[in-house]
């Protein structure tokens, strides 16, 4: 892959990013719906085909996305449970993501077996 190939990438993935907190600052319905948007594996779908062309390899890919979902749901149900009992923020984030790797964990695990995703 040319490099500035890659340079536009993680320029478009950032400006995902950087988008979606900037406009959370002023309307932070507006940044969620941005933000939760597949648009970062929309990206990664049409990447990844454009780089093989292999409708197998995407078939496998969205499938592992679909996994993989249900575990990222842990640090959102998570970490608004411990900003609300009071708990600083980076404790809180971190307890998140911890528990996030756990799920994430327990979902590979779960997809390696069941959906034949290695």
């Amino acid at each position: 892959m040319i490099w500035w190939q890659l340079v536009v990438r993680g320029l478009l993935s950032g400006s995902v990013v950087v988008g979606a907190s900037e406009l959370a600052k002023r309307d932070e319905l507006t940044g969620a719906l941005l933000i939760s948007i597949p648009l970062a594996s929309i990206l990664a779908i049409i990447l990844l085909y454009n780089d093989t062309s292999d409708t197998t390899q995407v078939a496998d890919f969205t499938t592992g996305i679909l996994w993989l979902v249900i575990p990222s749901l842990v640090l959102f149900i998570s970490l608004p449970i411990f900003l609300r009992r009071g708990i600083e923020f980076w404790p809180s984030l971190g307890a998140a993501c911890l528990l996030t790797i756990i799920a994430y964990y327990i979902g590979v695990q779960l997809a390696t077996k069941y959906a034949e995703i290695t």
